[in-house]
């Protein structure tokens, strides 16, 4: 149970959305159903289908990327509908982890997460783990919310809750941060602390730049590991 003060965002099965600014929940009503629409378009993680965003870094001494399209596809999900994001990360640019992420935008411009389908790879491309895949509505999961619509320092909030699979939380730590990436650089930058309770000891930094999204996350603690953006295409949505 989060302590009070402390903003918890959850969904119930019926996909009702409770922002609460203390440790008790209030019983969940029809007007704090959050209603969706069709395109994801928040500011600090906007997915418009067709482009693809490049990352270049290091993990643990070794070279790693990723490159993260926004597809054509939906995916719908407790009635709704989800836009699908292919990310394939590579190490040693071969490719270690094929997935398949799941988002949607509410009304109020909040960027909701619903799952994933994640497999982890062998050099052959076989499939050797589906660890950390899970899908809101299954097992227990439900959606939480990737990115806020209006992000204040000290909100903390589920970023997806799948007992025991995932459990990643996130904390605003400042909105006006500056950052240089091989993309470029940028001001009033978004700044996020993540960690799970699945992975004591590890804590990540990300960094938002307004109508970009993510551009940089360093891991502080618990690891040696590196990403930054370094190229974003824009091109003919497709389908995977």
């Amino acid at each position: 149970m989060p302590p009070k003060g402390v903003q918890c965002l959850s969904v119930a099965m019926s996909l009702v959305a409770v922002a609460v600014p203390s440790a008790q929940q209030p019983a969940a009503s029809a007007e704090t159903r959050p209603q969706f629409v069709r395109n994801v378009y928040n500011r600090f993680f906007p997915l418009q289908p067709g482009t693809t965003f490049y990352y270049k870094g290091q993990k643990d001494g070794v070279p790693a990327s990723n490159i993260v399209t926004v597809t054509a596809d939906i995916k719908r999900i407790l009635g709704v509908d989800c836009t699908v994001v292919h990310d394939r990360a590579f190490e040693n640019h071969t490719l270690i982890e094929d997935t398949f992420d799941w988002y949607a935008h509410d009304a109020k411009g909040n960027v909701w997460y619903f799952g994933e389908d994640a497999k982890e790879l062998a050099p052959n491309g076989a499939v050797i783990s589906t660890e950390g895949s899970w899908q809101a509505g299954i097992d227990g999961a439900k959606p939480g919310i990737i990115m806020e619509a209006h992000p204040r320092p000290g909100d903390r909030y589920f970023q997806e809750f799948a007992p025991d699979v995932a459990e990643d939380q996130a904390q605003v730590l400042s909105l006006d941060k500056e950052a240089c990436v091989q993309y470029g650089c940028f001001e009033d930058v978004l700044l996020t602390k993540e960690w799970s309770r699945l992975t004591r000891g590890e804590v990540e930094h990300k960094y938002y730049a307004r109508d970009v999204g993510f551009i940089v996350g360093v891991m502080v603690k618990g690891g040696n590991e590196r990403t930054e953006l370094v190229r974003i295409t824009h091109g003919t949505p497709r389908r995977d």
